[in-house]
């Protein structure tokens, strides 16, 4: 999957489970304080983001570490990676 695509979707996420206006879904954006989501938001949007990319996100120590949404893209991509190379070591 290329960043494009993990934008894309990721964007959707956003726009689709919580109403956020696409102009608004920008890599600097800080999704605590210009989003406004609180640890239950937070909760829900891991939950729909291993949905979607099919990635398990919850007991990754490195999701506390995001802040915007381009960290955000960065880490799926890197997850999208990681898991292309578990598959393709299983062969």
């Amino acid at each position: 999957m290329t960043r494009e695509e993990i934008v894309a979707l990721t964007n959707r996420v956003f726009e689709e489970y919580f109403e956020i206006e696409p102009e608004r879904l920008v890599s600097q954006a800080k999704i605590f304080e210009d989003f406004g989501f609180d640890s239950l938001d937070i909760v829900d949007l891991v939950v729909a983001l291993q949905k979607e990319f099919k990635v398990q996100i919850r007991e990754d120590e490195r999701v506390r570490s995001l802040r915007t949404l381009g960290d955000l893209y960065g880490y799926i991509l890197t997850l999208e990676r990681e898991k292309g190379l578990t598959r393709a070591a299983g062969r």
